[in-house]
């Protein structure tokens, strides 16, 4: 069973609530989507075939805890819920970050799953599934790429369907687009249970670096 891989690789969490933990990134190559903002422009092109057991022993070998398998959009590719399941199995934390246009009821229930919703300056909107907000559990997250008010204001309305409710909820601003400033006042006014979540690896290594 393998997997096109485009980099695996330790640093530290840069988003989510693990925001600021060692981890392993086990990125996939692929995406379904093409978001206006994309900052993993080089997942969509070639990468190299590897095993299951082969990518579990690289990240065996890195000694992390924790992993998250990421993309491009880790779900296109049928043998990543295998992998997934592998790396639990293993001993690991294990978080998914997905799109959230594609199931992801085939994503074994212990993984932590960080979907995302796409705004409208993403250009991507149309291609949410919203029925994976039944599918989130307390443990998992929600996260909006922000780069607009129309997209605040997109992503606030939508905070208030009970689905999306149970879930912690991440506001991303897109790095060099909307100042964080703008949206942690936003978010004060509003006074909005959310996570103000500012990519904090392109803060440390900045936003072109790779492998970091």
């Amino acid at each position: 069973m393998a997997l096109e891989v485009s980099e695996i690789f330790h640093s530290i969490q840069g988003e989510s609530s693990w925001s600021g933990q060692p981890c392993v990134f086990i990125r996939l190559m692929g995406c379904n989507l093409r978001c206006a903002y994309c900052d993993t422009t080089y997942a969509y092109g070639q990468g190299r075939f590897m095993e299951i057991p082969e990518i579990m022993e690289r990240v065996r070998r890195l000694r992390c805890d924790l992993v998250e398998v990421t993309g491009g959009e880790p779900l296109i590719q049928a043998e990543t819920p295998s992998l997934i399941a592998g790396l639990l199995d293993a001993g690991h934390t294990v978080l998914l970050e997905t799109n959230g246009s594609i199931d992801i009821g085939v994503v074994d229930p212990r993984c932590v799953t960080i979907m995302d919703i796409k705004c409208p300056s993403s250009g991507m909107t149309g291609q949410n599934d919203l029925r994976n907000l039944e599918k989130l559990g307390a443990r998992d997250e929600l996260k909006f790429v922000i780069a607009s008010r129309e997209d605040y204001e997109f992503a606030r309305d939508l905070l208030s369907t009970p689905p999306a409710a149970r879930c912690k909820i991440n506001f991303s601003p897109v790095f060099g687009s909307l100042d964080p400033r703008s949206l942690a006042e936003w978010i004060l006014e509003d006074h909005l249970a959310v996570r103000l979540n500012l990519q904090l690896h392109k803060i440390i290594w900045g936003p072109e670096a790779r492998g970091v």
